[in-house]
This record gives structure tokens, sequence and C-alpha cells, in this order.
């Protein structure tokens, strides 16, 4: 055979051989499927709201930085976003006499700090995260109890229920 007529034969055979359909292998990759349960949300009452002996015709304020204002800690998965707010927050106490007006402020913060933090409208509730360390989360709360003079004297109270919630973010 010609060097010329191997060579033309040598390239079809060449193109016939790509022509041919290859066998491929199959390809494939692993991942993993995970998931981390957070720590389960908890909420103590720390210290209750305590506006002390009254005097009929002087409102009593107590603000969220003082030592009877009402506390409560928030403890779940470090830095995860909550939703905190009231389910009972009466706009009165109830005695023997008349009922005694209140209205509330309140305060968020994740270092137990006595009271200073990022003030909120209780009634509103807020939407913030634990400590991105410790998973706490300290609500304070303060108010104005407003006492009519000629009051009835007696102990008046009401129970304030706060409630924390996972957002999911």
């Amino acid at each position: 055979m010609s060097k010329s007529l191997l060579t033309k034969v040598s390239a079809v055979a060449v193109a016939a051989l790509l022509a041919l359909p290859s066998t491929a292998t199959a390809q494939s990759a692993s991942i993993s499927a995970t998931a981390t349960v957070a720590t389960a949300l908890t909420v103590t009452n720390v210290r209750n709201l305590g506006f002390g002996t009254v005097i009929p015709g002087f409102n009593r304020t107590i603000n969220v930085t003082d030592g009877t204002s009402g506390h409560f800690q928030v403890t779940g998965g470090a830095n995860a976003e909550v939703a905190v707010s009231f389910s009972a927050l009466p706009g009165v106490l109830t005695g023997p006499g008349t009922d005694l007006s209140v209205s509330y402020s309140a305060t968020h913060n994740t270092t137990d700090n006595g009271g200073s933090g990022t003030s909120f409208t209780p009634g509103s509730g807020v939407t913030t995260r634990l400590d991105n360390t410790t998973g706490e989360l300290h609500v304070y709360i303060g108010g104005v109890l407003t006492v009519p003079g000629g009051q009835t004297p007696g102990a008046y109270s009401a129970t304030i229920t706060m409630d924390a919630s996972y957002t999911g973010n």
C-alpha cells in the first residue's frame, strides 16, 4: 500500500472509530442531609412587678430599671430569633374596691443588666434575638398605677403573662 493510501485508510479508520457511540461511564456525587434541633425555649418569672404600698390619690410609677420592675428570662438556642408578646396584660388591678388602672412600659436585653435595654411597647410585643453565646433574653416590665382618692384599702392584683416563641429564622 502506498503511503498516501495508508494515510487515507488510517484517517477513515479514525473517523469511523470516532463516529461509533462511546460507552459513557455514569457519574455520581453524594450530599449529606443534616438538621440541628434547637434548644427548647423556656420563659421564667424572675421577679413580679411590685407597686408596693400606695396612697389613695397618688399614682405610683415603676420604671423598668427599678428593683421592683417585673423581670422575665427567656432561654433557648444561641442567637435564635424569637417573638415576645404578652397574652395577658391587664389594664387594671382588681381588689376590694374600684379597679386600679395600670399602663405598661418594657425593655429587652440579652444580658441581665437591671432593665437597661431596648424599649418596646408591651401591647405590640417585639421580635428580637437571644444572646449569641448564652441563648438568654431578659425582659423587664414597669408601669404607672393610677390610684384614685378615697380608694378602698386592701390588696389589688392581676396576672401578667409573657409568651415567647421561635420565629423559624
